[in-house]
């Protein structure tokens, strides 16, 4: 039996938790979806997942070997992804207090436009200092590889099966804000949103940096 078959079930699980974990990525997803439409949040979403796999084949392809080896290099990524992770939970929670538009908070410093193209773009920009798509691919998918073996073909399927459960999950958030647009366009809603993703992108920030220790 193949080794990925043997891993399925608990990489499943941790792809489900690693999805549902609200992010950047997510607070993009809901602000384009909210104010650009969902063909925007497709967008986002279609974005989103070529870094994805990206981060996920290269975590696969030895650079989290590379990572372990270097402790100097692994620290400074925990690190710098937790200083993300603080900043943007930081500025969600403030942009919640103004009248700002849902998510500007978080995206202001993603390229500009309203068009499906520019929420792509946006989305490129954003996964590629995504620290949570970092660490599933550097420290989490390497513990589900053989340990002696072939060890590409795992890399490939599992990474295709993470793929499509995180899209599935990202279309689902998509198509949830764009149905309740007007819902989370209103004032209270709109802060009570932001100022949850805020809380939580400060603590996925803390537990990061801890990690590095």
């Amino acid at each position: 039996m193949p080794h990925w078959v043997d891993v399925l079930p608990q990489f499943l699980l941790a792809c489900l938790l690693i999805a549902a974990l609200p992010g950047p990525a997510t607070a993009l997803f809901l602000q384009r979806a909210v104010r650009d439409g969902r063909a925007a949040g497709l967008a986002a979403v279609a974005g989103n997942e070529i870094g994805v796999l990206g981060w996920t084949l290269a975590g696969g392809a030895g650079l989290s070997v590379l990572l372990v080896a270097n402790r100097a290099v692994n620290t400074a990524l925990h690190v710098v992804g937790a200083l993300v992770l603080i900043w943007l939970g930081v500025q969600a929670w403030r942009g919640a207090r103004g009248g700002d538009e849902f998510g500007s908070s978080m995206t202001k410093m993603l390229p500009a436009g309203r068009t499906p193209a520019a929420a792509f773009r946006a989305s490129l920009v954003s996964i590629a200092a995504n620290p949570k798509a970092a660490v599933f691919g550097l420290t989490i998918l390497p513990q589900f590889l053989p340990s002696d073996g072939p060890v590409l073909p795992t890399v490939v399927i599992l990474a295709l099966i993470q793929l499509v459960l995180d899209t599935a999950w990202c279309v689902g958030v998509v198509l949830a804000a764009d149905r309740a647009g007007a819902w989370l366009r209103r004032t209270g809603i709109r802060q009570r949103v932001e100022r949850a993703l805020g809380a939580v992108l400060v603590a996925l920030g803390l537990g990061l940096a801890a990690d590095a220790r």
